[in-house]
This record gives C-alpha cells, sequence and structure tokens, in this order.
C-alpha cells in the first residue's frame, strides 16, 4: 500500500499471469489448417512444399513460437504433420492439446505430437556420406533403472569403425529415435554410448523396443 500526502492509502493489487488457454491456441490452429489445406496441398501435389512453409510456420509460431514442424510421409496416410515439443515438458501442455483437437486422419493426413518410431526399423537402411548402413545390423546393449525410469544404452554396428565421429554420433542415435520415437526415447532414455565391439548382452531394435515399452507402461508412461 502507497500513501499519498493526504494520507489516503491507495492498494496495489498485482495480476496474476493468466495461465495461457490451450484449447483456444489449438482451435485457432486447427481453424487456420483448414484454410491452408486447399494451398497445402496444392503446393505437395507440385511437390512444392517451400510455397506453404512461411505461411505453416506462423500458424504454428502461433500455437507457441518455440513449437518445431515438420511434414513427413505417413505411416497409414500419405502425409504426416508432426508438431513437436522436442522433449520439452513446458511445451507439452500445446502439443497435447493441439493433438487432442486434431481432426480424424485421412487417407491424405494424419497428425503426431513426436515424431514417430518406424513400424520395422530392422528393415531401414540410412545413408551417411558414402556409406549405407541396414540399422537392421546394430545391437543394443540396454541397462534398466527402474527407480529412475530410464534405459542407460550402448549402441553397437559392425561398420562403426568405418564412420568419422559425426557420422558415428548420427548412427548412435539414429536408430533409437527410429525404433522408439521422439518422445518414448526422451522419456525413457538415460545415458547412451557407442559401442566399439559388440557387448555381450546386445540384443536386437525391435527386442529394445519391446523392453523400453514395457518400462513404460510400468512407470505410468
Amino acid at each position: 500500500m502507497i500513501g499519498d500526502k493526504n494520507g489516503v492509502h491507495v492498494k496495489f493489487l498485482r495480476r496474476r499471469a493468466e495461465e495461457p488457454d490451450h484449447a483456444a491456441l489449438a482451435a485457432a490452429f486447427w481453424q487456420r489448417w483448414d484454410e491452408l489445406l486447399p494451398v497445402l496441398s496444392s503446393a505437395l501435389g507440385e511437390r512444392e512444399p517451400r510455397k506453404v512453409e512461411p505461411l505453416l510456420c506462423d500458424t504454428v509460431t502461433a500455437l507457441h513460437p518455440d513449437l518445431h514442424f515438420t511434414i513427413e510421409r505417413g505411416h497409414e496416410s500419405v502425409y504426416a504433420l508432426v508438431v513437436s515439443a522436442q522433449g520439452d515438458p513446458a511445451l507439452r501442455p500445446y502439443t497435447d492439446a493441439w493433438l487432442a483437437a486434431a481432426p480424424p486422419s485421412s487417407a491424405l493426413w494424419e497428425y503426431h505430437d513426436a515424431v514417430p518410431a518406424v513400424p520395422d526399423p530392422t528393415q531401414v537402411t540410412v545413408n551417411l556420406g558414402a556409406h549405407r548402413l541396414a540399422l537392421g545390423q546394430v545391437r543394443v546393449s540396454a541397462r534398466v533403472d527402474e527407480d529412475a525410469g530410464v534405459v542407460d544404452v550402448e549402441v553397437y554396428h559392425p561398420r562403426l569403425a568405418e564412420l568419422d565421429d559425426a557420422a558415428k554420433a548420427a548412427m548412435t542415435f539414429l536408430p533409437l529415435d527410429a525404433t522408439l520415437g521422439e518422445r518414448l526415447a526422451a522419456d525413457r532414455l538415460g545415458r547412451v554410448e557407442t559401442a566399439e565391439t559388440e557387448p555381450d548382452d546386445s540384443i536386437g531394435l525391435l527386442e529394445f523396443r519391446d523392453l523400453v515399452r514395457e518400462l513404460d507402461r510400468l512407470a505410468g508412461g
């Protein structure tokens, strides 16, 4: 309270910062998405997605400026729109509301709030410079920390010795992201290391995914 020269006291109330209305922001996004769809579909049909990238970027930024988006090939639909918090828990209320308000998947579009797992990563081959590497040859050593709800991993591929340091790092994390998807990897991976030789207790990517999904289930994920 502050007193003036006449002895009158004025009480100033500090207004609490209002919580964002995540549902309203999500609704505004999908309204704008409906408006953009004809232009977007035309641009993708012409293989010119850059024509609409600025418009879509503005639309995602209006939801929250720190969110990331990509347009990818869908698993069930032709295209997938991914709007991701990239593991930032402060942004998840925005992506949760966004996905909850999303229209049903169609033959053309599906929607994800994180980069999804590849259905069968063992069938994927990646190009790293001059190297073509089959993820089916990746082996993973997994150490489960049930108290922390995470898995520490070592990743091995028989051709890692051929790669430079940057490619080795990519080949360490890429199989994990492809196997688990962005959200599960962010939630349940602890320490991640590259193995120079195949660990004695290594398992394949599909068995590794089953292990992490079970841990996530038990941890209430």
